[in-house]
């Protein structure tokens, strides 16, 4: 699958779209199930090498209806990206950060149920969505420290780097971009303290339930990158589960029409109730 076929994935639109900042791009899709609640929630964030020229939250949209399908609520978020003002460190942290914790503005109106939110994502999604579960680390110098941040039950990584120094030049070679670079402002020599901000390896441990899946065949985040971060994080303490498909390659992971999809469902059964664990 490549990620034209997996934008092309038929979707309906969301229920809502609501915006948690004044720029243009900090703005949310929610979709909510039928039924009084309390819902729970998916905080989905999408990839596209955080560039603005090649995705979007409707990117996933179809995966939001798969969720809301299954009696769950999804909270699509959109964030400023590279090629656009703010985009970059720190802005898309931060505004990843706002999202996430909009939640509470939402929970009410929505009747979403704060104690099962989870945050997922694909690709540069699956790095931001790490990112998101892991921010509560983050020291109080950090300019994206945030004093109390939204409580999440865990984290779903889609093909996702957790190491942002781990494949600088592979991400460049993958987006035709120097993308990584210029997310965090330069390479890890020069900037180390941001990517150890940026990189939930370097903020272990998390103290969450984390689920990652991979495409065996995966040539763009390859799988050694969250074979590693598995192995660090059990070390730190945290409950890891590594789900590999050995069929699919990066794309299939975010696609509700592959193969991969009930592992995907079945991690996020897991992390919101406790139950059909992949």
């Amino acid at each position: 699958m490549t990620a034209r076929e997996l934008m092309a994935i038929p979707h309906g639109n969301a229920d809502h779209r609501i915006t948690y900042g004044s720029d243009s791009s900090e703005y949310g899709e929610l979709r909510v199930p039928a039924g009084k609640g309390p819902h729970p929630l998916v905080i989905l964030i999408h990839g596209g090498c955080w560039r603005a020229d090649f995705a979007t939250a409707a990117s996933i949209g179809a995966m939001a209806d798969a969720l809301k399908a299954d009696g769950i609520a999804t909270w699509s978020i959109e964030y400023r990206r590279l090629h656009e003002p703010g985009g970059g460190w720190p802005g898309t942290y931060r505004d990843v950060g706002r999202a996430v914790d909009y939640v509470r503005t939402l929970a009410a109106p929505y009747n979403l149920d704060l104690a099962r939110v989870i945050v997922a994502g694909h690709s540069a999604g699956g790095h931001l969505a790490m990112w998101a579960a892991a921010r509560s680390r983050l020291p109080k110098g950090s300019t994206l420290y945030w004093a109390a941040p939204l409580p999440l039950r865990g984290v779903v990584d889609l093909s996702g780097t957790p190491d942002m120094a781990s494949d600088v030049f592979g991400m460049t070679r993958v987006c035709g971009d120097t993308v990584v670079q210029a997310m965090v402002g330069d390479m890890p020599d020069v900037v180390p303290d941001r990517y150890a901000q940026v990189s939930a390896i370097r903020l272990l441990p998390l103290g969450i339930p984390q689920a990652l899946i991979w495409g065996a065949r995966d040539d763009q985040v390859p799988l050694l990158v969250a074979e590693r971060y598995a192995r660090v994080a059990r070390q730190a303490g945290d409950h890891v589960r590594l789900v590999v498909d050995s069929t699919v390659g990066h794309f299939e992971t975010a696609s509700p029409r592959s193969r991969t999809w009930p592992l995907v469902l079945s991690a996020t059964r897991w992390l919101l109730d406790g139950t059909l664990a992949p």
